[in-house]
């Protein structure tokens, strides 16, 4: 079995906690370039994490996001050095043990995976990666004179139009990132669906949630610039007028270790 191990860049404590697994596991252990160079080991690209078995990501939520953008459909599991945790399940003084036992259970073929969906934004000419938590679509700045004319289709109906700072679409897990912090609601992570939120818009409507297989059109009309954002981090430039439609992605990201307890994590919000 290959062992993939991810941990935030920069921090003294995610890289040691991978030495401490590294060191216990009996499993060929791959780790990327930069806990690598962290702990004194070869390492590989993150994207290269695709073709390991299991990935441990140790971090925050934003290092799983970029862990799961590397191992695309092997399966993640989450160490939580971040405050809340809604991606990373194991705490760090049980990672080793955690990751030990589903090792185990991977070589016996009962390795527990759950599969969380995401939305990918795609235009006329460009489509941006799949994303785990949200795509947005926005004017080039936010606030006063910042913003862009949009319109939302969801399936061909039209749900709302308007001057907006932006229009965001994310999925249940999503929701409890940017999604909340723009006044969307939570959802929780067993239901089906993608959420629709509009960004200080100026005569808007309500967030909507709509059917996991819906399409959302949001058509972008001029004359400023704006960009389309995946997870945070991947950005499409666009030149108004023009469409950008964000729908579910066929390939999930896949999540190994303990469930979370959804309702503990949003404590942790307060």
């Amino acid at each position: 079995m290959q062992l993939g191990i991810v941990a935030q860049r920069d921090n003294p404590r995610a890289a040691a906690l991978a030495g401490d697994i590294s060191d216990a596991v009996a499993a060929e252990v791959v780790v990327d370039d930069a806990t690598g160079a962290a702990i004194d080991a070869s390492g590989v690209p993150v994207d290269a994490m695709s073709d390991r078995d299991l990935v441990v990501s140790i971090g925050g939520d934003g290092t799983f996001l970029f862990t799961a953008r590397g191992a695309g459909e092997t399966p993640v599991m989450g160490v939580n050095l971040g405050e809340v945790g809604f991606l990373n399940v194991t705490a760090p003084e049980d990672a080793v043990t955690a990751v030990e036992r589903v090792v185990d259970q991977y070589r016996r073929d009962e390795m527990p995976v759950k599969e969380l969906p995401r939305v990918r934004a795609t235009g006329e000419d460009w489509a941006l990666p799949a994303s785990l938590n949200e795509v947005v679509v926005m004017g080039e700045r936010r606030g006063h004179g910042g913003g862009v004319e949009v319109e939302v289709r969801v399936d061909g109906s039209l749900y709302s139009g308007g001057r907006a700072d932006g229009v965001l679409v994310a999925t249940p897990t999503g929701s409890t990132a940017y999604n909340l912090s723009e006044g969307g609601p939570l959802v929780h992570p067993e239901t089906s669906g993608l959420v629709v939120t509009e960004m200080c818009a100026s005569e808007g409507m309500p967030p909507l949630v709509v059917g996991p297989d819906s399409d959302v059109v949001v058509r972008v009309d001029g004359p400023d610039r704006a960009v389309v954002v995946s997870d945070g981090r991947r950005v499409q430039e666009v030149t108004p007028p023009t469409d950008v439609t964000i729908r579910r992605s066929g390939t999930p990201v896949r999540i190994a270790g303990p469930d979370l307890d959804f309702f503990a994590a949003l404590a942790k919000l307060d």
